[in-house]
Order: C-alpha cells, then structure tokens, then sequence
C-alpha cells in the first residue's frame, strides 16, 4: 500500500502541490482504507476504496457528487480530487462526538439532513433497503453460501416495511451511513459535520431519519425534537411512526451488510457479530406490540 499511496501522491502533485512530509493512516474505517498527507501546504485525506465494495451498493460517483453537494451547504469537507479507486477530500481538522452530545444536536441533525435531502442534487444512484436485499441474496448464494435464519426473517420484515410504506414519497438525495463515527464537530466554527458519503443515493428520507436514530440510540423524545427540526412543526402521528420503522429498517440493513462483508471484505473485522447485534435489535422492535400500530399509521 505505501508504493501504491507514494504514486497517488505523485500523482496529485501537479494540481494539489508538492507532498510535504509523510502521510499517516488513519484509522476508524471497516470498508476503505483512509490517509492524513499534506500537498501544496494543505491537509488531505486519501481514501483508497475498499476490495468489491460496488458489491455492497456503493456507486463511487454518486459519492463524489453528494460530498460536493454537501459540502456546498457547509456540512461536508470539500471534494479536491478523485483518482481510479479512490478519492481525497480536504482534511477537517475535528474531534469525535459523544452519543450525549449527538442528542443533544439533535436539531442542527435535523436542519442539515432536511437541507440535503432538499437541495434538488440528483444522484446516479439509488437506496433502498429492499433492494439492497434482494442484491446481496443474489451475490451470496451464487458463491454457494448459507443465508443466516435472521437474514431469511430480515427480508420478510422488510418486505411488511415496504408495503405499509407505498410507493408515496419522492426520492430524495440521501446520505444513508448516519453512524456515530460519521458525525464529527468542526474545531473551526464548531459546526456538526457529516462524512463518508459513499452509500449516498437517491431514497426515501426517513431512512436517514431512522438510520441517525437507531444508530445514536436516540430515546423517544430525541426523535421528536428531530422531527420537529426537520419538518420544520409538529410530526402527524403518520410520520412518528415512519421515523420508527425506518429504525428498524436501518437495522435490517446493518445486519444485510455485516453478512454480506463477511463474504466479499478482506478487513480484520468481526462482520459476523456485526451482524448478529443489528439482526437482533431488529428482531425485538419487530416482536414488540408498537411494531404493528407503526405499520397501520403510515399505511393508513
């Protein structure tokens, strides 16, 4: 990888300026490999994309153009170039938030993501669970592997989500990996910013209502405070019970995706138990008796 890494950097020379120092690897990813170098007097991140990763629904343009977008609106560090297999952006110097202090952002989260979804990029790309599903079904079994039971019952939970759902709503750009480590605060400013766009695509925009939730354990009234933000007024009862059942969906998700990089990524990470622990959270918001009101408000 530092032959390979030295060569990029040769590479970006002439329009970034000249390497100074040495680049430094940064860690955090499961799915791509990241470095800190300085070209030109500036500091850039080099993101060198991860083995098959177009297996896992990635669409690396669709990346490239919703980073832009977003950083447009100041919420995103700059694209400053692309190269074959990978991409640099300029390196936000940041810190890591807590999930106490993401909840208590709720509301900057929620302006941010209704910009986004609102800003009329159109990405060449589309998101959505149930088709992410049927795609990893597809590539897993035509390798000869076994489907876990929960992956077989994640698909029929889907498909309930799906169906109560309709066909409605428009699809928006969205940025779909709304995890903790995601969510960074900008030392200069202090302003909440979102990186690693490359699940982004066109989808439904709950889902990464949902997906900040679930994934941030936000409690029943972080997700009103959310909605509130992000609708700009009171949620209808109808919309409540979308923002939970995209939970569930983003869970549904996370344990489709653990499974399948256990199949298809070379990183030493533990897939398996990622999926384990997302397949079950799934299980008990499905067996839980809100699970079939939530269904009946957004289908009604």
């Amino acid at each position: 990888m530092v032959g390979e890494l030295d060569e990029i950097l040769r590479r970006l020379e002439p329009s970034l300026g000249p390497v100074g120092g040495e680049p430094a690897p940064l860690e955090g990813g499961i799915t791509n490999r990241n470095y800190r170098a300085r070209l030109g007097g500036r500091d850039y991140v080099i993101r060198f994309h991860g083995k098959d990763t177009d297996l896992l629904g990635i669409s690396r343009e669709a990346e490239r153009i919703a980073n832009g977008a977003a950083a447009a609106l100041g919420i995103a560090p700059a694209v400053a170039a692309t190269f074959e297999g990978g991409l640099v952006t300029e390196f936000l110097d940041c810190e890591p938030l807590s999930g106490a202090m993401i909840v208590a952002r709720a509301e900057e989260l929620g302006a941010a993501l209704r910009a986004f979804h609102g800003s009329g990029v159109q990405l060449p790309a589309r998101f959505w669970v149930p088709d992410l599903l049927a795609d990893y079904t597809r590539i897993i079994r035509a390798r000869d592997a076994d489907l876990p039971e929960s992956y077989e019952r994640a698909m029929a939970i889907a498909g309930r989500i799906e169906q109560a759902l309709g066909t409605g709503t428009a699809p928006a750009p969205c940025h779909n990996d709304l995890l903790a480590g995601n969510i960074v605060l900008a030392r200069a400013g202090g302003r909440l910013m979102l990186l690693d766009w490359e699940y982004a695509g066109m989808g439904h925009p709950w889902f990464d209502l949902g997906n900040l939730s679930v994934n941030n354990d936000f409690p029943p009234a972080t997700d009103d405070r959310l909605l509130r933000a992000y609708l700009g007024g009171d949620p209808t009862a109808a919309q409540a019970a979308g923002l939970k059942l995209m939970r569930v969906l983003s869970d549904v998700r996370e344990g489709a995706w653990g499974v399948m990089q256990a199949h298809v990524s070379e990183l030493p990470f533990g897939f398996g138990d990622y999926a384990a622990r997302h397949f079950e959270r799934m299980e008990a918001a499905a067996a839980a008796p809100e699970f079939e009101g939530w269904l009946a408000a957004v289908g009604g």
